[in-house]
């Protein structure tokens, strides 16, 4: 599952606040096919005046896309012209602040179960195989290493430290040569099953970091709570952190 920016996903949930705006997602959302906005309008009981305004705030919000087709299956000249049409850009909206992705966590766990259950294996093999190969198609989607140089992400590889950012780990310079990772997207469930999803969250971040062309052994992996122990993390503080690359021979 590919998700929004976190900073539009906290707009769209924003502009939902308004209630005519919600409704009108609601409706847009649910109808299965691209609608006008006198079929809004109408079934909203809105001005269309009103309709209009709010979809196109909705556009501008980035919740619905617009298509431009003639109805009624004319064509050609005299057949006017094209209407403007609204459709979901999102099924579902969801923000947190801090970020967190539940989500990738139910899904690789499920991935797992299902792979262990097939094969007979033991479920934590499958979970840290599952993580790491999806650490690495979503790093090589969303970019990799052939990813153009961001110059204002921190050390430790640009592309991987992007896709560090956009996944909600916040990674900063560790003065090292290396990134430490100040938000763990899975903070609740790790409070609870600490060395399962630090071990899931490892091999998807070491995953990943192959993706962007990166030695995998860089991201070294440790249960938060012994982290903390040491008086060396911060509540929520995500358990990787990426070591400096090693000097070239």
């Amino acid at each position: 599952m590919t998700r929004a920016p976190w900073n539009r996903r906290i707009a769209a949930v924003a502009s939902l606040r308004d209630e005519n705006r919600r409704k009108l997602f609601d409706f847009v959302a649910s109808a299965g096919c691209a609608v006008s906005r006198d079929d809004a309008a109408g079934a909203l009981g809105l001005p269309r005046s009103t309709a209009s305004f709010q979809l196109d705030r909705l556009v501008h919000d980035g919740l619905l896309a617009v298509e431009f087709r003639k109805l009624g299956g004319r064509g050609g000249p005299g057949s006017g012209r094209p209407a403007k049409l609204y459709l979901a850009a999102l099924r579902e909206v969801a923000a947190s602040v801090p970020d967190r992705n539940y989500d990738l966590a139910a899904e690789l766990l499920v991935s797992a179960i299902e792979e262990s259950t097939a094969g007979g294996g033991s479920a934590r093999d499958a979970l840290v195989r599952v993580a790491y190969a999806r650490g690495e198609a979503a790093a090589r989607a969303a970019g990799g290493a052939a990813g153009p140089a961001d110059p204002g992400a921190p050390a430790g590889g640009t592309a991987f430290a992007g896709f560090l950012a956009a996944g909600g780990y916040r990674p900063e310079d560790d003065d090292a040569g290396g990134l430490v990772l100040l938000n763990c997207p899975f903070h609740r469930i790790a409070e609870g099953h600490t060395d399962v999803v630090c071990a899931m969250n490892g091999a998807f971040l070491a995953g990943a970091a192959a993706g962007c062309g990166i030695d995998p052994d860089r991201v070294q992996a440790l249960a938060i709570k012994d982290l903390r122990a040491r008086g060396t993390a911060q509540p929520a503080q995500c358990c990787a952190r990426i070591r400096p690359q090693e000097p070239g021979p």
